[in-house]
């Protein structure tokens, strides 16, 4: 919804939340409508996105229904790890899955889109324009939602950060040193990256020169198992994607 505002968008967002400390804070922070209840959300809206955690899916659609009112012909889901096929016939809509980056908030985020068959061109123009307002947009099939919700996540850059920048530390950087080093690090070459047109192979053989630094530290990381590593955590995340979806 940050994003959303940030990105130029004027319409009006309404929110239901059973939090009424989290509803005052977003319409402080982001102007949103708060709706009085649950009913009048639906009734007002014109897509209906369900923010919730994975577990709370079902229970959340069951009070949705109990409304009794329509329901947008449109619903989208971002709760990570719930497969389509549970939210097919729900509500009597066409359901889409979306998986964007809290990165959203600041318009530079990613959001991966799975459509549920029939929903039409129209309606898959119109979600999509929607995520577009803050951030790039990848249409993808939903079996591979929850490697991508594994492997997208902005949790690695800060958690490269902040490994890195202790390691800095370890070897006699000062903190604010380390730190800015390191963001410099992974920041800038993905920047270079972005902006270059270069495959990631080249870059990667430009900065190995060998008899390096470059390439003693990559040879060092990778004999260590680096690869591996990064691969377990991934597995990691897809299972637990899958675990929070059963509820």
């Amino acid at each position: 919804m940050a994003g959303l505002r940030l990105g130029g968008y004027a319409g009006e967002i309404i929110v239901y939340d059973r939090n009424p400390g989290k509803m005052r804070a977003l319409r402080r922070d982001v102007r949103v409508e708060v709706a009085a209840d649950l009913k009048s959300a639906v009734l007002r809206g014109g897509m209906l996105i369900v923010a919730v955690r994975p577990g709370s899916v079902a229970g959340m659609l069951e009070e949705i229904e109990a409304c009794g009112v329509r329901v947008p012909k449109v619903c989208v889901s971002l709760a990570a790890g719930v497969p389509l096929r549970e939210l097919r016939g729900r509500l009597g809509a066409r359901w889409v899955r979306a998986m964007p980056s809290p990165v959203c908030r600041v318009g530079r985020g990613l959001t991966a889109l799975s459509f549920e068959r029939g929903v039409t061109r129209s309606e898959r123009r119109r979600v999509r324009e929607l995520f577009e307002r803050v951030g790039a947009v990848l249409e993808i099939p939903e079996k591979q939602l929850d490697a991508f919700t594994a492997v997208y996540s902005s949790s690695h850059g800060y958690h490269a950060l902040a490994t890195l920048a202790k390691v800095g530390e370890d070897f006699g950087l000062d903190r604010a040193t380390a730190l800015t080093a390191a963001a410099h690090a992974l920041g800038d070459g993905i920047l270079y990256w972005r902006n270059s047109g270069k495959k990631l192979t080249e870059l990667l053989q430009e900065a190995a020169t060998p008899g390096g630094i470059a390439a003693a530290t990559m040879s060092a990381m990778d004999e260590s198992g680096y690869a591996r590593a990064v691969k377990k955590g991934i597995r990691a995340g897809i299972r637990q994607a899958r675990l929070n979806a059963r509820g």
